[in-house]
């Protein structure tokens, strides 16, 4: 398969039976897959928003997450799989607030374990027409809604605390170099 215009390819070694993994005896987040994801967010009528999209294989509720990016800062990483995946254009904070991890499902390849570091970005605009519009939809919850949405444990708790304390959002923001 080809990619799109404009997109990256990016090739993971999956181990095969009788390879030797180069990660064995190392811990556990050692073993994890680097991706990275953007808390979209918004105040509306005083409360913190955030932005959940679906997933393109099964539809499920998540953040906008992918890889790293060759030469780009984490968050900047982020920021452009928010713009792809959901249209989004807005400052993001250079430092991650949490991070969980999820198995990712492959085809012809047994999961792959990958730890996601969130980074915050305030939405200042959602644009209609963005590279995955036709595959995928986007919908603003609150924060405990998007808690209960969403399959990851860890990323369910994340959501559940900015619920609970959403200054950890509203009152710290400082947008790194990279935003939008």
């Amino acid at each position: 398969m080809r990619p799109k215009a404009g997109t990256m390819t990016i090739s993971i070694p999956t181990p095969r039976a009788g390879d030797i993994d180069p990660i064995a005896g190392l811990g556990p987040a050692a073993q994890e897959a680097a991706q990275v994801a953007a808390l979209c967010w918004r105040l509306h009528k005083g409360r913190v928003q955030v932005l959940l999209v679906t997933s393109r294989d099964t539809g499920r509720w998540v953040l906008p997450k992918g890889w790293p990016m060759a030469g780009k800062p984490a968050e900047a990483a982020a920021a452009r799989e928010a713009w792809e995946e959901a249209g989004v254009e807005g400052l993001v904070v250079a430092q991650a607030i949490g991070r969980y991890a999820y198995d990712k499902t492959r085809p012809d390849a047994a999961p792959l374990r990958c730890g996601v570091d969130i980074f915050p970005l305030r939405v200042q605009r959602l644009k209609s027409e963005f590279p995955e519009h036709k595959e995928r939809r986007r919908k603003w919850f609150s924060a405990g809604e998007a808690a209960g949405l969403v399959a990851e444990a860890d990323l369910a708790t994340i959501l559940t605390h900015l619920h609970e304390s959403p200054e950890g959002l509203t009152g710290a923001e400082k947008p790194s170099a990279s935003s939008l």
